[in-house]
C-alpha cells in the first residue's frame, strides 16, 4: 500500500492495519492510471480498492504482492507519445497475461520520465 501511493503520489489507507500512507505532497508525478484485464471487477479502477484487496487476499507473510519495473522513457517523445508507450508496453506485457496494473509517470525535471509499475 505505501508503495502504490508513493508510485501515484495520493493518500491511501491500508484497511490492514489502518495506517495512513500520504504522498500528495510529492511532486512530479505527471499521469497515473490503473489497466485491467476483462475478468478484473470494475471497482478495482479505485487504486485504494485495488491495493486493500491485494493486501486481504494474500495471506503468506513471504508473498509477493506486485511486480515493479522502472524504465526511462525517451524525451524526444511528447508527453502523448510516452503516455501511448506505456500503455501499449503495460497492455501488451501485463494486461494482456490477466494481470491488473498501476502506473505511473514521474517527471523529475532532469528530462528523463520514468514509469513504474
Amino acid at each position: 500500500m505505501a508503495a502504490a501511493a508513493y508510485r501515484s503520489g495520493e493518500k491511501l489507507v491500508n484497511e490492514w492495519d489502518g495506517m495512513t500512507h500520504d504522498y500528495t505532497r510529492k511532486g512530479g508525478v505527471v499521469h497515473t492510471e490503473i489497466m485491467l484485464p476483462s475478468h478484473a471487477p470494475p471497482e478495482f479502477q479505485d487504486r485504494s480498492t485495488l491495493w486493500n484487496s491485494v493486501e486481504q487476499i494474500e495471506k503468506s507473510s513471504d508473498a509477493q504482492l506486485a511486480r515493479e519495473i522502472e524504465v526511462a522513457l525517451p524525451i524526444e517523445l511528447s508527453r502523448a507519445e510516452q503516455l501511448a508507450l506505456v500503455r501499449s508496453f503495460v497492455k501488451d506485457n501485463f494486461v494482456d497475461a490477466g494481470m491488473c496494473a498501476d502506473f505511473a509517470i514521474h517527471d523529475k525535471g532532469t528530462g528523463k520520465a520514468l514509469q513504474t509499475q
